[in-house]
């Protein structure tokens, strides 16, 4: 539970920060050559790192998706091989080993169909009594839908027509069943108290389905609902239809920015700024003074960013094959391949960079500026650590940015997979908490109790019934 009536130097209520934990697999941000890394598929490493999550009160785990295997110059990524098994058996499978822990799973509304899904999720809410949430994603390139049907992919305004299709055809499913009408009357032999339970009909641009749904209400009633998109339609939908929303903005004048945005289309929509919560990702590093974790962190960086990995960071701008160039050498002279067909497919990374040509002179610029290689600028240029610092510095960073209101909470990255999530778990989560903006213990069962959101079948807020 958290200190009750804690307030700013304006008298105004502390939020509480909400943290949650992304199991990374092996992406930019692992460091899977460290000695204390393991394993990005067995089972033991997802049970180290969701039991840590909540041993430490976070509010869910989440997982993101692969569905196919990116490739760079007709080459896959071995590390690809290993890095995304099923969403729906891993977080079953956790179910079993957390009592409290949100059950976040990236599911696409592209290639996917609604009742499939809305079975999965209802499935796995029941499994873990009221804990699932979908983060629904679109696919944007024809690699991965090479996989699923021809023709590859969507352009992006039925991408988000069908995402929004998808969302509202699953609650219509998951809403096909009132909760109340399991009878189960040894005496009178009676099983369901209405014969027509589960029953729907959806007629729609993207989907034309009837039937039954064999999965009765659980207990959150629907899954929380998350969104990753950042365009202008991504932000739409989100406000339209999310609970809670991933960012990338995490600095704080960039993440205020997105937050105002975000929660002001919330009105248009019926809704309140407390109904959508906004949770950047964010990666760290926790050292036992400031000076010892930016030191540590200058060695993550260059132990995630390999002179191999630097070449193709780079060869996302440049469209060229540039593995003759050397890493700690110059840029290359040459402009980019500003083709159509591109060396990269399947790395979103690519939409990044609209303009190679003037990104790659104004990398010219820098790397000539600071004497930097190819590898000291893509180390420089790319994602770094959010938050770096002491323990104490972290937590004052992390509920600074929540009170000015750059976000809700965050959605930490460790670059170890599973053990990187426990010195935040150790050190930082009790100073939260003795600044009284991080709960001490679960206060409900559900997801929906942990983000404080309403319950759909009673309009109820988790705050109303339980102290947030």
């Amino acid at each position: 539970m958290s200190k009750p009536n804690q307030t700013n130097e304006q008298g105004r209520p502390l939020k509480q920060v909400h943290l949650a934990a992304h199991f990374p697999g092996v992406n930019n941000t692992t460091v899977w050559s460290d000695p204390e890394a393991g394993s990005h598929i067995e089972f033991s490493s997802f049970a180290h790192f969701a039991r840590t999550a909540e041993r430490a009160k976070f509010d869910f785990l989440f997982l993101a998706e692969g569905l196919r295997l990116r490739e760079q110059g007709g080459k896959i990524y071995d590390l690809d091989v290993v890095g995304r098994p099923d969403t729906f058996t891993i977080l079953a499978a956790l179910a079993a080993v957390t009592d409290r822990l949100g059950l976040t799973g990236t599911i696409n509304s592209t290639f996917n169909e609604p009742y499939e899904v809305a079975r999965q999720f209802a499935s796995l809410d029941h499994l873990s009594d009221g804990r699932s949430a979908w983060n629904v994603v679109t696919s944007w390139d024809a690699f991965t839908g090479e996989n699923f049907r021809r023709g590859g992919f969507l352009p992006q305004e039925e991408r988000y027509s069908r995402a929004k299709e998808f969302l509202d055809t699953a609650n219509e499913l998951f809403d096909s069943w009132r909760g109340d009408e399991i009878a189960a009357d040894a005496a009178t032999g009676t099983f369901l108290r209405d014969a027509k339970a589960g029953a729907f009909v959806h007629e729609g641009q993207h989907f034309d389905i009837h039937g039954r749904f064999n999965v009765p209400r659980s207990p959150q009633g629907r899954p929380v609902v998350f969104q990753a998109g950042d365009s202008e339609d991504g932000r739409e939908f989100a406000a339209a239809s999310a609970d809670a929303i991933f960012s990338r903005y995490s600095t704080l004048d960039g993440g205020q920015s997105f937050y105002t945005d975000v929660k002001n289309r919330l009105a248009k929509y019926g809704r309140r700024h407390d109904q959508l919560l906004i949770l950047p990702a964010a990666s760290f590093i926790v050292g036992d003074t400031d000076e010892e974790a930016e030191e540590l962190s200058r060695e993550v960086r260059r132990a995630q960013v390999s002179g191999a990995t630097a070449l193709k960071h780079l060869e996302f701008v440049w469209n060229r094959d540039l593995s003759g160039y050397d890493p700690e050498g110059p840029l290359p002279d040459v402009d980019p391949d500003l083709g159509e067909h591109h060396i990269a497919r399947g790395r979103a990374q690519v939409r990044m960079y609209r303009d190679p040509l003037a990104t790659a002179n104004e990398w010219r610029e820098l790397a000539a500026a600071n004497n930097w290689s190819i590898r000291d600028l893509v180390i420089e240029t790319g994602n770094r650590q959010a938050f770096v610092g002491s323990a104490e510095t972290v937590a004052r960073t992390i509920n600074e940015f929540v009170q000015a209101d750059a976000s809700d909470g965050f959605i930490l990255v460790p670059h170890i997979t599973p053990g990187g999530l426990d010195v935040f778990a150790d050190k930082v989560v009790p100073l939260l908490q003795e600044q009284g903006v991080y709960r001490t213990d679960y206060e409900g069962t559900t997801l929906r109790d942990h983000l404080g959101l309403a319950h759909p079948d009673t309009g109820t807020a988790a705050g109303e019934r339980v102290a947030s």
